[in-house]
């Protein structure tokens, strides 16, 4: 049979139609002689029924045996459903197909988990059944929306005049903030191609180039540790213009992402995007990523505070500290158990306590500040946060970056508690960053964004002296608290890129056997140019609300970097590492070794296992049995590679005492028949439960 139509795109005029609908087997309800199956497929469901009495024999037998998430092609007439089986919680929810010729195209085996269930499921197993998980209608939207949301990308950047280049994926390894994956090279023994952590040195090359406008749809990789929103390979619209300057890409990249907003969300964004400096969003959110879905700005209170009689405050000031605070609304009569449950939050996250003022409606302060600071000066630091009767005010005091993260992760705490965050999308542009931050581990500056970023001009004669002074014209574009993407103005004259990665630390070799080949380039006329990169996974999912990225990306990997589904990263056999000529060595050494001789890991034999328990299964219980208790091996395996060094053990609260039998004593264990001799039935040597449900 050929499949006529979707199963949910059938309606009511199609009524009287003899169609052919092919999906999957969503459900199954077998109401004797009648059965009734929901046949899924991209499109939606559709119900299907087979009656005993209208269908040929062959086609009932289909399905009667027919299981859930089976591939079944029905053929029939399009007719409306009786009343009493309507269903308007679906499009299609008044027809259905009376089936008169069926086909099992593919049987279902046992399943892991059922993919309408796929939401309670354990992740790991989600994953390492990607292909049921990514049946469920969630997963389905998801893939279309991001597709959309590519599709509209493109469009965008063809109307502008950008042409698609794709840059190479085998590359040169170059530090650019993260850990590259490196593949060994098997012509040039010894030697290394990089995969790229973004095409940055390739799309200024193409501006060397004359391409004027570039963007490409990007594959990037990353060896970095994962969070929610992070991958180790991920995609990113890359784009690069030449013969500009900052205010041109901010302006491109404003439309752009309301261009895409509107089309996939249906969202238009009229307000202009708020600008903000790096040093702005720092002192006023705490964040260089703020989110604007609700308020609580921070305020700074350090000139205002600087002789309070409150010595934590005076302390930190004089240690060349800061403090601040930030006003909540309304929250007066904040219930002591959440004012303490604040302060360990602010606690965990680096703060040595947390200073508070209640300012009840009655006017009354209430708050432990009243017994060191009079009430004028409390009244003054009110007025300065803009508080009235009913706010709640709480402050921080300690070095300047301490101040910040806890203030920056106190707002978003606070307005998740109290449910101040409105369902919108705002953005917001971030910029003139730092060109350096200080990195204690390695003792020396780094790049804040990357090495090929521009200095502002009147910041170059600081490049060597006073590397933290020097701005960089770097920006970053912002939506509801999560950084989608970095952008900046390119150095395009060698001498400065030179000065700059001399002021990072790299001697001239380095410098030339890294970056020789781009320094080179740029002797021979290069324009002016900038661009920016972001995350389309971040995007899609900041879209959807999915608060995973793994949620929409088809098949992710896990926060270990593996993937459940393919098993990888896996062993090699030693004849591929001798022609790339490599050894392995230690830990992964001897891994190898063990899988040369055949050493595997212990085969889970469930049948001995139910007979060591006296259990004994039916052959349909085998299979699921089986794969539950192989999902608990492989989880014991996991957590057998948990780093447990510097966690203290734990101890049993149980107070029982000689409950541990003398390694020395000797005891006989019970027959077979004395076990049994108590049991009210049994049968084949076990425990005899007779059924008394259906």
């Amino acid at each position: 049979m050929k499949r006529t139509h979707y199963c949910g795109l059938l309606r009511e005029d199609d009524i009287g139609k003899d169609v052919v609908c092919c999906g999957w087997v969503q459900t199954k309800r077998d109401m004797g002689g009648v059965i009734f199956i929901d046949l899924v497929d991209k499109e939606g469901v559709l119900q299907v029924v087979a009656n005993i009495e209208l269908s040929d024999e062959r086609t009932f037998a289909a399905f009667e045996r027919v299981r859930t998430q089976s591939v079944l092609a029905v053929k029939g007439p399009v007719t409306r459903r009786d009343p009493e089986t309507v269903n308007p919680k679906i499009v299609t929810g008044t027809i259905e197909i009376r089936v008169v010729e069926a086909e099992i195209l593919s049987q279902a085996a046992t399943l892991p988990f059922n993919p309408d269930d796929g939401q309670s499921v354990r992740e790991e197993l989600r994953l390492k059944y990607r292909f049921l998980d990514l049946r469920r209608p969630r997963m389905q939207r998801n893939l279309r929306v991001r597709h959309k949301v590519a599709q509209t990308i493109r469009e965008f950047m063809d109307k502008e005049g950008f042409i698609d280049v794709e840059t190479p994926m085998l590359t040169k390894s170059t530090p650019e903030g993260a850990r590259d994956y490196l593949v060994p090279s098997r012509v040039h023994p010894g030697h290394f191609y990089a995969l790229p952590q973004s095409p940055q040195l390739f799309k200024q090359l193409l501006m060397v180039g004359g391409v004027d406008k570039y963007y490409q749809i990007a594959r990037c990789f990353r060896d970095e540790d994962l969070r929610a929103d992070r991958q180790p390979e991920f995609t990113q619209l890359d784009l690069e213009m030449s013969f500009v300057e900052q205010e041109d890409v901010l302006e491109l990249l404003e439309r752009l992402f309301k261009y895409v907003v509107q089309a996939a969300a249906g969202n238009t964004l009229a307000e202009p995007f708020l600008r903000l400096t790096w040093q702005d969003a720092m002192d006023r959110y705490g964040t260089d990523k703020p989110d604007l879905r609700f308020d609580l700005p921070v305020v700074d209170l350090t000139e205002q505070l600087c002789t309070s009689g409150f010595s934590v405050f005076r302390r930190a000031i004089e240690a060349g500290g800061v403090v601040r605070a930030i006003r909540i609304p309304d929250a007066a009569d904040m219930p002591r158990s959440d004012i303490e449950s604040l302060t360990r939050f602010a606690i965990d996250n680096g703060a040595q306590g947390m200073a508070w003022i209640a300012w009840r409606p009655d006017g009354e302060i209430y708050s432990i500040l009243t017994k060191f600071m009079s009430t004028d000066e409390l009244m003054r630091v009110l007025t300065e946060v803009s508080a009235k009767p009913g706010d709640f005010v709480v402050f921080s005091a300690d070095r300047l970056n301490v101040v910040r993260k806890v203030t920056g992760l106190l707002r978003q705490e606070i307005a998740a508690r109290r449910q101040l965050i409105r369902n919108e999308f705002r953005f917001v542009i971030v910029t003139d960053f730092p060109m350096f931050e200080y990195n204690e581990e390695e003792k020396r500056y780094t790049a804040q964004h990357h090495p090929f970023t521009m200095p502002y001009p009147d910041d170059l004669e600081f490049l060597v002296s006073e590397p933290e002074r020097v701005r960089s014209q770097a920006y970053d574009v912002v939506l509801n608290g999560t950084e989608l993407g970095s952008g900046s103005i390119r150095i395009h004259d060698s001498r400065i890129q030179h000065a700059v990665f001399s002021a990072l630390g790299f001697s001239d070799e380095e410098i030339e056997g890294r970056f020789g080949f781009m320094l080179n380039a740029f002797r021979y006329g290069t324009p002016p140019h900038g661009g920016f990169a972001f995350g389309l996974d971040r995007l899609v999912m900041l879209i959807l609300g999915e608060q995973n990225l793994r949620e929409v990306i088809a098949f992710p990997k896990i926060k270990d970097a593996s993937d459940p589904l393919t098993g990888a990263p896996g062993l090699v056999d030693q004849e591929q590492l001798d022609t790339l000529f490599l050894a392995l060595t230690g830990e992964a050494g001897l891994m190898a070794e063990i899988t040369a001789a055949g050493r595997q890991a212990p085969v889970f034999d469930l049948e001995h296992v139910a007979r060591l328990a006296r259990i004994q299964l039916l052959p349909s219980e085998v299979g699921a049995y089986g794969e539950a208790f192989s999902q608990l091996l492989d989880l014991a395996s996991e957590l057998q590679t948990v780093d447990t060094s510097g966690i203290s053990e734990t101890v049993s609260l149980w107070g029982a005492e000689n409950v541990y039998q003398d390694a020395d004593t000797k005891t006989t264990g019970l027959t077979r028949d004395e076990l049994l001799q108590n049991a009210p039935a049994s049968q084949n040597g076990c425990f005899f439960v007779p059924e008394v449900l259906e």
